[in-house]
């Protein structure tokens, strides 16, 4: 164990890296593939790129309603992020790293700034609780699933709905974008696995 973060006074549900989708993506970079023969040269290559500008962040949620906003490796957070009325039950960095969503059983998404931890905004449409959130490749869109078995599309630039997405018969408790942009996946308590179309 190289360190101990404990700034929550309850257990953490969620946490997420800055870094998190250059490093799920490897080598692979969209509309390109995976070019290059040494892929793990080309893939250290873009997490290196990821954070030429900034270190590297880690943001927490916790059942204490707040998120913790750390610049690795310090152990003192940037920032205490409060605004949820119940537990934080995901957290995710946008893949460029600008903004965190965060989505409680409050049944709210709030915004708020990846570098400083400052609020941002409100994303209110759910009538249950947000269980998990991804984020498109470009950053520009958002997807949120719910206790209230839809989906629903956000648009960050605009901060408004898009779209929602019914089609689970019940609870939707895992969700993904994939790398290349095109497809999302969503899975349930109706025991279903769906995929969208973007």
């Amino acid at each position: 164990m190289l360190r101990e973060l404990k700034r929550h006074s309850h257990w953490v549900n969620s946490m997420s890296l800055s870094t998190e989708h250059v490093l799920k993506r490897g080598c692979f970079e969209p509309g390109k593939g995976f070019e290059g023969k040494d892929k793990q040269a080309k893939a250290l290559e873009l997490y290196n790129k990821s954070i030429q500008h900034h270190k590297e962040r880690l943001v927490t949620g916790s059942d204490d309603f707040t998120l913790m906003l750390f610049e690795l490796p310090n152990k003192v957070p940037i920032k205490q992020m409060v605004g949820h009325g119940k537990p934080v039950m995901h957290v995710q960095f946008s893949p460029d790293g600008r903004y965190i969503a965060s989505g409680s059983l409050d049944k709210k998404i709030k915004l708020w700034d990846g570098y400083t931890g400052e609020f941002m905004c409100n994303f209110t449409g759910h009538v249950g609780s947000v269980y998990v959130m991804s984020w498109s490749v470009d950053s520009q869109y958002l997807i949120s699933a719910s206790q209230d078995s839809t989906l629903k599309l956000w648009d960050i630039k605009t901060r408004k709905l898009m779209m929602d997405l019914p089609g689970h018969a019940d609870q939707i408790y895992a969700l993904d974008w994939s790398v290349d942009g095109r497809l999302v996946a969503s899975g349930g308590k109706d025991r279903q696995v769906k995929l969208w179309t973007h």
